[in-house]
């Protein structure tokens, strides 16, 4: 059983951070340090989409880590 588990935040661990990724939105490294004058900005349509998601699979890879601790 702790297996299943262990599998199973591996996999969410990669599905978050390919998710984090794909939000990345031309805010690369060279960006982070230069400052290219951003402004805040809603999130619409895919991008919504891809943030709850993140959000939903950092929920369940907390969930499924603190389950697998118990049944350690």
């Amino acid at each position: 059983m702790k297996n299943i588990f262990l599998v199973i935040n591996i996999i969410l661990s990669i599905l978050i951070i390919f998710f984090i990724l794909l939000q990345g939105k031309g805010a690369g490294l060279g960006n982070s340090w230069v400052g290219g004058g951003e402004f805040f900005q809603t999130r619409v349509g895919i991008e919504k989409i891809t943030f709850r998601i993140t959000i939903f699979l950092i929920v369940l890879f907390l969930i499924f880590s603190f389950v697998n601790l118990i049944y350690r």
